[in-house]
């Protein structure tokens, strides 16, 4: 075998290497170019010294062209789309302006709900007339359903105005009035207790949401488990007739509920939480905390019912 058209290759004996460049005995030969690009020589020879795995050999230290920066001048680490960056829910006005959104849609809410409890509480002949006509709370019912499942399942739906305020509007004019449906069933007095106490414990929870450090929106799967477990064990108060089984049921009920207003609250806030809702599902977000506050309601309406019975 002939090397560049001289002698042939030394054969290196056995645990020796071959000379490398930059040691005696290894003929130099001109480095061919690539095709299209002029020759040139390595500026200053090959360089000598120690190199890592190779003698001879000094390799130089391999740097980015822009160092620790990309090329729209931001670390790779820290780059945000600029198109996007007036969208983010990490803005603290567009945060606040969304929490003030979905509160205002709340209070809406509830001011509708608890105008249809006051109603049917106190006028007797509506309360009685709905009871008697079944047909109405199964219409109630089966629009709660529809609503529900549009709002929770279809996307787009929910984000398109006015149709995510109009199908929000149905659901809660349809749970006020199985609201006032069961509300009448209690006392007056019993209905504002509750009232009273569903009011402090949710203004409580929300400023505990508001200011712990405790992140809640990881245990959403927990919390959904929980809910499927109450669920069954509502099922099976059915068949159990007993005032303690009720209370039981009842208190695991608005403990729950409970927990579900911290973790909505916290996904309604963003911030430094893991999990948040985007700003365009302020209907989403609203129908979440409404949801919260009216189970916890309806509770505690039960383990007050229960224990003066």
């Amino acid at each position: 075998m002939s090397y560049g058209g001289g002698g042939p290759y030394p054969q290196a004996p056995y645990n020796q290497q071959p000379p490398y460049p930059g040691q005696g005995g290894y003929p130099q030969q001109p480095q061919p170019g690539y095709p299209g690009y002029p020759q040139q020589a390595y500026p200053g020879g090959y360089p000598t010294g120690p190199a890592a795995g190779q003698p001879g050999f000094n390799v130089p230290p391999q740097q980015a062209p822009y160092g620790n920066q990309d090329m729209y001048g931001g670390t790779a680490t820290d780059y945000k789309d600029p198109e996007m960056a007036a969208f983010e829910f990490n803005d603290k006005s567009i945060r606040r302006g969304f929490i003030r959104k979905v509160y205002s849609i709340l209070m809406c809410q509830l001011a509708i709900s608890f105008a249809f409890v006051g109603w049917f509480l106190y006028d007797k002949k509506t309360s009685n007339y709905v009871q008697q006509n079944s047909w109405l709370l199964i219409v109630a019912f089966v629009a709660i359903i529809v609503t529900i499942i549009a709002l929770s399942c279809c996307g787009d739906l929910r984000r398109r105005a006015p149709t995510n305020i109009i199908l929000l509007g149905i659901f809660t004019i349809a749970e006020s009035l199985l609201l006032g449906v069961i509300s009448s069933r209690y006392k007056s007095e019993e209905v504002f207790m509750a009232v009273g106490l569903t009011a402090a414990i949710c203004l409580g929870l929300t400023l505990f949401a508001f200011q712990t450090k405790w992140d809640f929106t990881m245990i959403g799967g927990f919390l959904f488990i929980a809910c499927l477990l109450l669920m069954i064990f509502g099922i099976v108060t059915i068949f159990t007739q007993g005032k303690t089984v009720k209370m039981i049921y009842a208190s695991l009920g608005a403990l729950l509920f409970s927990v579900y207003l911290i973790y909505d609250t916290q996904l309604m806030m963003g911030g430094q939480h893991k999990y948040s809702i985007s700003p365009e599902e302020y209907v989403f977000a609203a129908l979440n905390l409404y949801l919260d506050i009216i189970n916890i309601f309806i509770y505690i309406l039960s383990i007050i019912g229960a224990a003066k019975d």
